[in-house]
């Protein structure tokens, strides 16, 4: 079973639960962190002759054109994160539809490659937004991977279909990447990418991976290029929120490297090309 391996090029300071303290507009004030951080994890997917999909910020893109060009020759796709890194849902259709055609035309130029696949901030699609789905699709995006089949306080769809799954749009039809999840005593348990991959010790995460892809479903992991990196600047915000955003940051490329060796990973267009002609 070939899995998909996504890595969503953001910097440290872009995160969702530092909005409220570090202001947009302070964000080219900060410390840039992501060359160094993407560098690691280039170098670790070179070793391993692994390739992934990078969800990139557009905001990213346009301040490091040249790691946006490194990815790219690396033979790595190419995706979109948007541009400002805003909750969807805190947007309106004409905010979402501006802040995707930024995105999209900065990451085009810097990369020389036209984005296919879409990630939203904080997995912040919700399935009965059917505008954001009709907005991805009529600007040239043929599949998401936003989608959390959980329970939590930010984004999720605890009810949604664990494996992959289409979405009719006014202009065709979207293919639908879900985050990774098994089923435990009928509740979706989030596994294998993000915090869920620095806390969990990497022998559950293995134990999951597999399980799930015994149900034949292809399982989509995510890390962010700064949770390589313990040496980043801690911002003034509260106890629980900092151990959660730096827990387990200084285990990720050995888990990664572990996991990598043993299961295969490439690109998500590589999962849907070979599962092309599948019942989806």
């Amino acid at each position: 079973m070939l899995n998909a391996l996504t890595i969503d090029l953001e910097e440290w300071f872009c995160v969702s639960n530092f909005e409220k303290i570090i202001r947009r507009e302070d964000w080219d004030s900060l410390e840039s962190r992501i060359e160094m951080q993407t560098e690691q994890i280039l170098e670790l997917l070179n070793r391993l002759e692994v390739k992934a999909t990078f969800f990139i910020l557009g905001w990213v893109a346009e301040r490091h054109p040249t790691l946006i060009r490194r990815v790219a020759e690396a033979g790595h796709e190419i995706a979109c994160h948007g541009y400002a890194h805003r909750l969807i849902y805190d947007m309106s259709p004409d905010e979402f539809r501006d802040d995707l055609r930024r995105g999209l035309d900065v990451i085009g130029e810097t990369s020389g490659q036209i984005c296919r696949g879409y990630r939203a901030t904080s997995f912040s699609i919700r399935r009965d937004m059917q505008w954001t789905w009709d907005v991805l699709h009529e600007n040239g995006i043929t599949y998401d991977s936003s989608i959390f089949p959980v329970l939590h306080h930010r984004y999720g769809e605890p009810d949604a279909p664990r494996d992959i799954f289409e979405i009719e749009t006014a202009t065709g039809t979207l293919l639908e990447l879900p985050l990774p999840t098994i089923r435990l005593k009928g509740r979706n348990l989030p596994v294998a990418g993000g915090g869920y991959l620095r806390l969990y010790p990497l022998a559950l995460t293995t134990w999951a991976i597999r399980r799930i892809n015994r149900e034949g479903i292809s399982a989509i992991i995510y890390i962010h290029p700064w949770e390589v990196d313990p040496d980043q600047p801690k911002p003034d915000v509260s106890k629980l929120v900092l151990t959660r955003h730096r827990i387990g940051m200084g285990t990720v490329l050995r888990k990664m490297e572990r996991l990598m060796n043993s299961f295969e990973f490439s690109t998500v267009a590589e999962v849907l090309d070979r599962r092309s002609g599948v019942e989806m």
